[in-house]
C-alpha cells in the first residue's frame, strides 16, 4: 500500500476537482464522442398486430406474467387468427426491459419479402412477452424465463405438426438478455438441442453480465458458459450470429457480445454492428442490420423441405455472406465461374498500371481489359473503384490479390451506358510491399507484456488512386471481430480516426489490424500515429465504469474507518490519510496467485478481468483515483442535500428538540425493527433497506436542524436545557459519523434498487419476491441501523472494541476491492461488516 496525504482545504478540492473532470472526460467519450449515425429506421406498412397464443392452463398457471404472440399485418394477419400456419417459425425474445413488440421490424420486412416472391416462402414470426423484465440487473427470473421459452417451442412447433413440410426445429432471434437466455436452454435436462438449429443474438452480452448485481445473475451465466465449454458437442448441430452494437451501444459494450470459437463448436460468428454496409456503429434494430437478417433468413430456405436447411455448413456461408462480405445481395451456393459477355460493346485493352476513367452521358456500353500477365512480374494486387454510390455511403470497390488468380488473364471492367449519371472509374496496379508499413502503436499504458483493450500494433497500406474531387477513403480493419470503420474525407482536409477495439486480441491470434488508405495520387499525405488521453479515459469508463461503485465505496470505507481512529485517539473527526490500494495489481503474478491459492482464498477478480484480456497493472489506481473523486464530490452533494433539506423543514415548522429517551433499543424501536425484518420476509428485502434507509435520514436530519438551531427557537425549555449538557465536539463527531453512514447506505440501496424495481413491477402477480437477493442483508442492516441511528460518538470512545472497529474498515476496503468489481453484490456485505462490529460498540 502506499500513502497519499490528503491536502486540506483548497488544495484538496483542486485536486479531487481534476479527478472528476478526468471522469468527465471520460464519460464524455462513452456517451457522446462517436461517429454521425447512418442507421435509417423501419416502418410499417400496415397496422401491426400481435395474436395471442392460447397456452396450456398449467403452463399459463406457472408462468402467469409471461405470453407467447404471433406477429402479423393486415390480410396475413386475418389469415392466420385460425393458426394454421405453412411458414417457417422464427421466435423473437426480447431482452432487458425489452417489448415483445420490438418484432415488428423483423416481421414487417419478411412479410414485405414473401410478398415479393408470391408466398413461395414465408416466414411466421412469434414473439414472447417477458413482463419487460429487468433481467439484467435482476437475476432471479432468469431460469424461470429459459423454462417458459422451452415450453413456447414446444407450443409453437405443434402448431405445425399437421402440415406437409411440418419444422422440427425454431429459428431463435434473441435481443440483449433474450440471446443469453436462448443459450440457457441447453442446460435444461429434458430439452432437446434439435428444436433450434440457428441462434441470432443482438446485442447480447454473453461474456459476464453489465452490473453483477446479485448472485442469481452471476450464477446463472456461470452455468451457461460453463456447459458451452464442458458440453459443447450439445450444440454440434446450432449456428449462432452474435452481433454487437458497437460504441454507440453504451449499455452493452461490444466486447462482452463475444462468443469464442470453441474447440468442438466452430459455428459461431461475430461482428460489429458498424460493420454492416459501412455504417457508424448504432442501434441494433437499424435497418440496414434487419434487411441482412431477412436476407441471410430467406438463403437458409431448403427448397426441398422448405425449411431452414439442416446443413450447419451451409448455414455459416450464408451468415458470412451477409454478415461479413454484406455485398447486399442473395447468397450464390454455387455461382457460376463463367459469364458469357454478350452485345456489341466496345472493348478497350489497358495496358498501364494507373487509369482513370471518368463516365459521363454514355450512349453505348463498353468493356475496359487489362492484360495481367506483364502486371504480374511487378505487381501483388489491383485494385478499382467507383465514385457512384451503390447505396448511400458506400463505394463501390475491389481489391484482388493476383496470386490468388493464376488462371485469369485478363481483367475486365464493364461501364454500362447511363444518362445523366457522371462518376469516375480509378483502377492501379501496385505492390503490396511497397505500400505497407507495420508499427507499433504506443499508449500510455503499454507495457509490452500485457494485452489490453489498446491497439498494440497497426498495418498501413496505402493505395494510391485518382477520386473524383480528390476524395479520401480510410478503412480500419479489425481482423478478430469482423469489424470494418470507413472514412470518407475531401482534400485538403485534417482527419482523425479512432483506433479504438471492443476486445483484445485473442492470444491465439497472429492478425493485426489495417488501416487501408486510399488516396488521391496528386496530393501529399502526413500521417500521425498519437495517443488520445481523452479516448484512454473513455477505454478505461467503457471497460471498467460497472466497477467505480467499488471503489467509490472503498473509499468511503477508509473516510469511515479514519474517522472511528480519529475519534479514539483524538476524541475529534479530523482529515485523515488516504491510502490507495494496490492489491489488484499483484494479481497478475504467479507468484502472489500461488500464494493465494495456497490459502484457500477466492479468486481475486483481478485473475477473473485477466482472463477477458481487459486488465492492465495501473487500472487500479485509475479507478481507485477515480473512486476518491466521486466519493469526495458525492459527500458534499449529500451533506449540502441534507443541509437543503434541513433548511426548508426549518423554515415551516419548529424544530420540538431533542428526543426524551437516549436508550438504543425501546419497545417502540423493537416493534419497528420487527416489524421491517417481516416486510423484508414477506415482501422484499431491498424495500425494508429503502424503509430503514429514509427513517435515517430522517433521525439525522431532525439531528441536523436541532444541533443548527439556537437554543431560544426551541419549543421545549427543558430541551434548551438538556441540549447545553452535551458536549458541542460530541454532537459534531456523532453527525459527521452518521453522515458518513449515511453515504455508504445510499450505496447499498442504489445497489438494490433493481430487485425493489422488479418487485414493484410484479406485484400484481405476487407480493413476496421470489428469489430475493436482499433478503438476507436487510435482516442484518434493519437490526444493525436500528442502534446505530440512535447511537452517539460517546459510547464508541468507551468500547473495548472500539480500535477493532476503527482498523476493520481498512482490510474491508481492501476485499472489497478484491472481490467485488465482478462480484458487486458482495460488496454491501463488507460494508455491514463494518457498521455491524460499530452497533457492537455501542452495546459492549
Amino acid at each position: 500500500m502506499f500513502l497519499h496525504e490528503g491536502a486540506p482545504g483548497v488544495a484538496a478540492a483542486l485536486f479531487y476537482g481534476a479527478v472528476a473532470a478526468l471522469v468527465l472526460l471520460g464519460v464524455r467519450d462513452v456517451l457522446f464522442l462517436y461517429e454521425e449515425n447512418r442507421c435509417s429506421m423501419t416502418y410499417m406498412y400496415e397496422y401491426p398486430e400481435y395474436l395471442k397464443i392460447k397456452l396450456p392452463k398449467k403452463i399459463s398457471r406457472r408462468f402467469p406474467a409471461y405470453e407467447l404472440y404471433l406477429y402479423g399485418e393486415g390480410n396475413y394477419a386475418e389469415e392466420n387468427k385460425n393458426l394454421i400456419l405453412t411458414g417457417i417459425p422464427v421466435l423473437f425474445l426480447p431482452g432487458n426491459a425489452g417489448s415483445y413488440k420490438q418484432v415488428r421490424s423483423l416481421g414487417s420486412i419478411a412479410l414485405r419479402k414473401a410478398e415479393d416472391i408470391d408466398f413461395k416462402y414465408h416466414f411466421n414470426f412469434f414473439t414472447v412477452n417477458f413482463n419487460e423484465e429487468l433481467v439484467a440487473l435482476y437475476g432471479g427470473s432468469l431460469k424461470r424465463q429459459t423454462r417458459f421459452l422451452h415450453e413456447c417451442i414446444k407450443v409453437i412447433l405443434k402448431l405445425y405438426k399437421d402440415q406437409e413440410f411440418a419444422p422440427s426445429s425454431v429459428a431463435i432471434v434473441g435481443h440483449s438478455m433474450g440471446g443469453l437466455v436462448a443459450r440457457a436452454l441447453l442446460t435444461l435436462k429434458n430439452f432437446k438441442p434439435e428444436f433450434i438449429n440457428l441462434l441470432i443474438t443482438q446485442a447480447t452480452p454473453h461474456v459476464a453480465p453489465v452490473m453483477p448485481l446479485d448472485k442469481y445473475l452471476t450464477d446463472f451465466y456461470t452455468a451457461v458458459n460453463n456447459h458451452w465449454i464442458l458440453k459443447a458437442q450439445d450444440a454440434r448441430n446450432l449456428t449462432i450470429l452474435s452481433v454487437a452494437g458497437g460504441f454507440r451501444d453504451y449499455q452493452v459494450r461490444s466486447g462482452l457480445a463475444f462468443l469464442p470459437r470453441l474447440s468442438q463448436h466452430s459455428s459461431a460468428l461475430f461482428v460489429v454492428v458498424k460493420s454492416f454496409f459501412k455504417l457508424s456503429s448504432n442501434g441494433i434494430m437499424c435497418k440496414e442490420l434487419i434487411l441482412a437478417t431477412i436476407r441471410a433468413f430467406f438463403d437458409l430456405i431448403d427448397e426441398t423441405t422448405k425449411q431452414i436447411t439442416e446443413d450447419p455448413k451451409k448455414r455459416m456461408l450464408v451468415l458470412n455472406h451477409h454478415f461479413v462480405r454484406h455485398p447486399a445481395k442473395f447468397f450464390e451456393e454455387d455461382p457460376e465461374t463463367l459469364t458469357e459477355l454478350k452485345g456489341t460493346f466496345i472493348w478497350i485493352k489497358i495496358k498501364s498500371s494507373k487509369w482513370t476513367y471518368t463516365v459521363y452521358n454514355e450512349s453505348d456500353g463498353k468493356y475496359f481489359m487489362f492484360p495481367l500477365s506483364n502486371h504480374r512480374k511487378t505487381y501483388s494486387h489491383v485494385h478499382c473503384q467507383s465514385s457512384m454510390l451503390v447505396r448511400k455511403y458506400v463505394l463501390s470497390v475491389v481489391t484482388l490479390k493476383l496470386q490468388e488468380y493464376p488462371p485469369l488473364s485478363d481483367l475486365v471492367v464493364y461501364v454500362p451506358a447511363v444518362n445523366g449519371n457522371k462518376f469516375t472509374l480509378d483502377c492501379e496496379f501496385f505492390k503490396e510491399d511497397s505500400r505497407t508499413v507495420q508499427l507499433p502503436v504506443t499508449h500510455l499504458f503499454s507495457f509490452g507484456r500485457y494485452n489490453a483493450p489498446l491497439l498494440q500494433n497497426l498495418k498501413t497500406a496505402f493505395v494510391g488512386i485518382s477520386f473524383s474531387k480528390k476524395t479520401s477513403v480510410y478503412r480500419l480493419h479489425v481482423p478478430w471481430s469482423h469489424e470494418d470503420s470507413i472514412t470518407v474525407s475531401k482534400v485538403p482536409s485534417f482527419t482523425e480516426i479512432s483506433a479504438k477495439l471492443h476486445i483484445a486480441q485473442p492470444e491465439n491470434d497472429s492478425t493485426v489490424a489495417v488501416l487501408n488508405i486510399y488516396s488521391s495520387l496528386d496530393c501529399q499525405y502526413e500521417v500521425t500515429i498519437k495517443t488520445s488521453f481523452s479516448q484512454v479515459l473513455g477505454q478505461v469508463i467503457r471497460f471498467h465504469g460497472g466497477s467505480l461503485p467499488v471503489y467509490v465505496i472503498s473509499n468511503m470505507l477508509l473516510a469511515y474507518g479514519g474517522q472511528l481512529s480519529a475519534l479514539i485517539s483524538t476524541g475529534n473527526i479530523v482529515d485523515q490519510k488516504r491510502k490507495l490500494i494496490f492489491l489488484s495489481y499483484f494479481g497478475r503474478f504467479n507468484w502472489f496467485k500461488d500464494i493465494w491459492n495456497v490459502l484457500f482464498l477466492p479468486e481475486l477478480d483481478a485473475v477473473l478481468l485477466n482472463k477477458q484480456d481487459i486488465w492492465f497493472p495501473l487500472v487500479s489506481l485509475i479507478l481507485f483515483l477515480f473512486g476518491t473523486g466521486i466519493a469526495y464530490w458525492g459527500g458534499i452533494l449529500f451533506s449540502s442535500s441534507l443541509r437543503l433539506l434541513s433548511s426548508l423543514w426549518l423554515s415551516l415548522t419548529r424544530p420540538s428538540g431533542l428526543t426524551k429517551d437516549s436508550k438504543l433499543m425501546t419497545p417502540r424501536r423493537a416493534f419497528m425493527a420487527i416489524l421491517l425484518v417481516f416486510v423484508s420476509c414477506t415482501t422484499c428485502g431491498a424495500f425494508a433497506i429503502l424503509i430503514i434507509y429514509l427513517h435515517y435520514i430522517f433521525k439525522v436530519l431532525k439531528q441536523y436542524i436541532i444541533d443548527n438551531t439556537p437554543m431560544w427557537k426551541l419549543q421545549n425549555p427543558n430541551h434548551q436545557k438538556r441540549k447545553t449538557t452535551f458536549s458541542i465536539d460530541n454532537v459534531v463527531n456523532s453527525l459527521k459519523i452518521h453522515i458518513t453512514i449515511l453515504n455508504l447506505l445510499t450505496w447499498i440501496v442504489l445497489l438494490s434498487l433493481p430487485s425493489l424495481i422488479y418487485w414493484f413491477k410484479n406485484l400484481r402477480y405476487s407480493i413476496r419476491l421470489d428469489p430475493d437477493p436482499c433478503r438476507t442483508m436487510a435482516i442484518i442492516l434493519v437490526s444493525t441501523l436500528g442502534i446505530l441511528m440512535n447511537s452517539s460518538t460517546t459510547k464508541v470512545k468507551s468500547s473495548k472494541l472500539s480500535k477493532i472497529a476503527a482498523q476493520l474498515p481498512l482490510p474491508l476496503s481492501v476485499a472489497v476491492v478484491a472481490f467485488g468489481p465482478m462480484h458487486l453484490y458482495r460488496v454491501p456485505y463488507f460494508v455491514i461488516c463494518s457498521l455491524l462490529l460499530h452497533a457492537l460498540c455501542c452495546i459492549v
